[in-house]
């Protein structure tokens, strides 16, 4: 079974078949022996054994392997999920501060920023009333107000984009 590696970055494809891992030309015996009960394998690379630390970090298929006294990060993924994976990416909406979306359906009663403003993750930047309850909608990120949609004494749908942030 063939796997792409990214190890700090650097990116490898690694072809493993029984007892031997090929890694570009060079084909090597290999072997992984888990030391039941601890985060600790022993890898054997050739001739070689090694200690290797390894714990899940994060999504599917991500480690962080400690061999030596160096800490590595690695995600290891079969070639049909790296595909997936980076199909996905390529196609995803570009990252940046989230918008303040309003949560439930209701009434805003006061807007505590205008365009321009620079606001700290958590800065209360809308109060919407819904079900006779005033909710402060907060920012959760920091950023530069670029647009404020919400109007006082206007209602606001599920899902509607209240306050823009750049």
């Amino acid at each position: 079974m063939k796997y792409i590696v990214d190890l700090n970055g650097d990116r490898h494809e690694v072809e493993l078949n029984g007892p031997m891992a090929k890694l570009g030309e060079l084909e090597i015996p290999v072997h992984l022996a888990p030391i039941e009960g601890t985060p600790i394998r022993l890898v054997t690379i050739g001739d070689e054994v090694h200690r290797v630390v390894v714990r899940r970090a994060g999504g599917r298929g991500c480690y962080t392997l400690s061999v030596g006294g160096h800490r590595f990060e690695a995600e290891a993924l079969d070639e049909r999920a790296r595909a997936i994976r980076d199909i996905s990416a390529a196609v995803a909406k570009p990252s940046g501060p989230a918008p303040i979306i309003a949560p439930m359906p209701g009434l805003v009663v006061r807007v505590n920023v205008a365009v321009g403003d620079v606001i700290a993750a958590g800065h209360g930047a809308v109060v919407m009333e819904a079900m006779k309850m005033e909710n402060e909608l907060r920012a959760t990120v920091g950023g530069r107000v670029k647009a404020v949609h919400a109007e006082v004494g206007t209602a606001a749908e599920k899902g509607t984009i209240l306050v823009e942030l750049e």
